[in-house]
């Protein structure tokens, strides 16, 4: 078990600047000092960044969910599973 709270404490992954590839704190400003980004500014291939970013957490957010409960993750898996079978193509 680790020596830290992991709800007060996130993964250090989260923290700013642990990850210089996917660090977001040069996309906060822009050129000229201003804050944020508009819709036509973000790029589709940023866009696909960023979706790629959250299915992956959320990868890893099901697999620390399958570990920490096996039993929920067991009955989740039969359902979909009995889902899928039941599905018509």
């Amino acid at each position: 078990m680790p020596d830290r709270e992991t709800r007060h404490d996130p993964s250090p992954r989260t923290w700013p600047g642990a990850d210089p590839e996917n660090d977001r704190t040069a996309e906060r400003a822009g050129p000229d000092g201003t804050a944020g980004r508009t819709g036509a500014d973000e790029s589709d291939a940023e866009r696909r960044r960023r979706r790629a970013r959250f299915l992956r957490d959320l990868a890893e957010a099901r697999a620390l969910r399958d570990r920490v409960q096996p039993r929920r993750a067991k009955t989740a898996r039969l359902r979909h599973a009995m889902r899928m079978r039941t599905f018509r193509w």
